[in-house]
């Protein structure tokens, strides 16, 4: 039986300004799975490369609170203790910060937990070399 959920693309917005980005991790909501998660690439060198005075350190953090939303965690305060549904919208809602998300994406999967280290494989990690 499959399930349907919705994923979306983290990204690092450097310089708001500017509109150029790196996408650093994937979130992936499912309701009929009960699921909600998130995975983020530990390497910012790239958004590093748009804007080399990127505060490193408060993007790191501000990725850990995204993880430790997904997981409904203590540690995301009262936000944690939403339901996962509303951790999902309330994440991929619209904002001109350091950290956004691309629109949600619909798709049906056997195991929707399975489909977040695919769509990290193909929409985070670095392109390979074709030469």
């Amino acid at each position: 039986m499959s399930h349907a959920y919705e994923w979306s693309v983290l990204r690092v917005v450097p310089r708001v300004e500017r509109g150029e980005y790196v996408n650093v991790g994937v979130v992936v909501y499912s309701r009929a799975a009960n699921y909600l998660a998130a995975q983020v690439t530990e390497d910012l060198t790239r958004a590093q490369a748009l804007d080399p005075s990127l505060d490193v350190v408060a993007v790191r953090q501000h990725l850990d609170w995204v993880r430790a939303l997904c997981a409904g965690s203590a540690t995301a305060g009262q936000s944690g203790k939403r339901a996962a549904g509303d951790r999902f919208r309330w994440l991929v809602s619209p904002r001109s910060t350091v950290v956004q998300t691309s629109p949600a994406h619909p798709g049906l999967a056997p195991d929707p937990s399975a489909v977040l280290p695919e769509l990290f494989a193909r929409m985070v990690e670095p392109v390979p070399d074709r030469g």
